[in-house]
């Protein structure tokens, strides 16, 4: 079946999860869930700008291997 897509306000900091009450709602629309899926799926493909973290908790940068496209989640919707 279709995924569930629920959205909220809260970024992931431990005084908004566990001080307080935090509010999501689903997204019924299709249409909505498309792009909100398509919009995540480009912030994952990012290759250029962006970082892993690892198991210690430090941060590598992505680095495209081999002929894989260079992939700038920014510049991707700058574009739009």
């Amino acid at each position: 079946g279709d995924p569930e897509v629920l959205i909220g306000s809260a970024d992931l900091m431990p005084r908004n999860l566990d001080r307080r009450v935090e509010v999501l709602a689903p997204v019924k629309d299709r249409a909505l869930r498309d792009r909100l899926a398509a919009i995540l799926d480009t912030y994952l493909a990012d290759n250029l700008k962006s970082r892993e973290m690892l198991t210690d908790g430090s941060y590598v940068r992505v680095v495209p291997s081999g002929d894989e496209p260079e992939i700038s989640s920014q510049g991707v919707f700058l574009g739009q």
